[in-house]
């Protein structure tokens, strides 16, 4: 698959979440939680778990840290 950017992106596997260890933070604000699963990364808001859930390579989630603790996210 290609991004309009003509970037290659990899396509991921639909994940079998139902045995799922979701990880929730004791820090922060809201209800984000994280599960490890067949290698891949996947992210929900627990207050609605049966909604959608994001998935990440390694890669990806490491990116997204990195941003996340740079203040890339920051909506102040």
């Amino acid at each position: 698959m290609v991004a309009n950017s003509g970037t290659k992106v990899e396509a991921k596997p639909k994940l079998d979440l139902t045995e799922a260890q979701w990880l929730s933070s004791s820090q922060g604000v809201g209800d984000v939680q994280i599960a490890f699963v067949e290698g891949y990364i996947a992210m929900r808001d627990g207050r609605q778990p049966e909604g959608p859930v994001l998935v990440f390579t390694p890669a990806e989630w490491r990116a997204f840290v990195l941003g996340a603790r740079d203040g890339e996210f920051d909506l102040t």
